[in-house]
């Protein structure tokens, strides 16, 4: 009965992505409160990615990797911001069938990345505070090079399977995603085939990958503080901690809020508001990532305290 309806009826070429309501009225405060959230995004990474180049002192495999957060954090953000500020302003937007799958993949491919880098983030403070002789040889640039690439690839992996199932599914009644972008679930409850290898895929994936690097980055710090606490002055623990400080706080914002939403059964995360998170990972936490390290990294300070003395010497 099942395949004979499919049958009969046309393939989607289009979704409506009903934003946040399926009224036709703009909204226009929120898109303009968005529009800022957005602009802070991109500049605040911008000048955070253009501060690390820029300055020989922030040359070390931490910065590295806090480099490629800012360029993760943009892609990401830019991905799903355009669409989303539009449905804002306009009440709903149609999008392509490639449109959504193209937005689908890149979300999905950012987003994994960003777990895996944080993991590797993880890793190189554990290296830096519990075995500091072998630092520079565990984080030479070819490891660091190797993980961030390993990020990316594994992000591509996850996401041409997650893709791959969903835009395999037949979806021929209504268009309208309940959403601001084309995110896995919404896309497959519109699906007119069944969907249970879909979900169970989805939530197995989405459970390993936010699982395992999160069990990595727990052990990463058991092992640190450990260490911390051997340390016998109370400064030498302070510097110790607050190289860490920073990630402990973008890490618990990340993975509490993808957790929430994936790495639970579709039956369970509807009953919860789906938007309201998704606006925080998708909007918030790339926005608060730089101001997070550039007002709690004392490095970070101390470089745009230079750049910003220079430019007051030279006015």
């Amino acid at each position: 009965m099942e395949t004979a309806r499919e049958d009969n009826c046309s393939a989607l070429t289009e979704f409506i992505l009903l934003g946040f309501g399926s009224g036709p009225a703009p909204r226009v405060v929120p898109f303009l409160m968005f529009l800022v959230i957005y602009m802070t995004t991109v500049l605040g990474n911008a000048s955070l990615i253009l501060l690390i180049r820029a300055n020989a002192r922030l040359h070390t495999p931490m910065y590295f990797f806090l480099m490629n957060l800012s360029v993760l954090d943009l892609c990401f953000a830019s991905t799903i911001a355009p669409e989303a500020l539009v449905s804002f302003l306009a009440g709903s937007k149609a999008i392509s069938y490639n449109g959504c799958a193209s937005q689908f993949f890149l979300f999905s491919v950012f987003l994994t990345a960003e777990g895996f880098l944080l993991a590797a983030m993880a890793y190189d403070r554990y290296t830096a505070i519990c075995n500091p002789l072998l630092y520079p040889i565990n984080m030479s640039k070819w490891v660091c090079v190797q993980l961030v690439a390993g990020s990316y690839f594994a992000g591509c992996v996850n996401s041409m399977v997650q893709t791959g199932f969903t835009f395999t599914l037949h979806y021929c009644g209504s268009n309208e995603i309940d959403h601001f972008f084309c995110d896995g679930p919404p896309l497959i409850s519109l699906a007119t085939s069944d969907t249970y290898v879909n979900n169970l895929v989805m939530f197995t994936l989405c459970g390993l990958i936010i699982g395992s690097t999160s069990l990595f980055v727990l052990m990463s710090y058991a092992y640190i503080i450990s260490t911390i606490l051997r340390i016998h002055s109370a400064e030498g623990r302070c510097k110790a901690f607050s190289t860490c400080t920073s990630h402990i706080i973008v890490v618990s914002l990340f993975y509490g809020s993808t957790a929430f939403m994936y790495a639970q059964p579709t039956w369970l995360t509807s009953l919860y508001p789906r938007k309201a998170v998704s606006v925080f990972y998708t909007f918030v936490i790339p926005m608060m990532n730089p101001l997070i390290y550039s007002l709690r990294n004392k490095e970070v300070k101390d470089a745009w305290s230079r750049i910003m003395g220079t430019k007051s010497l030279k006015s």
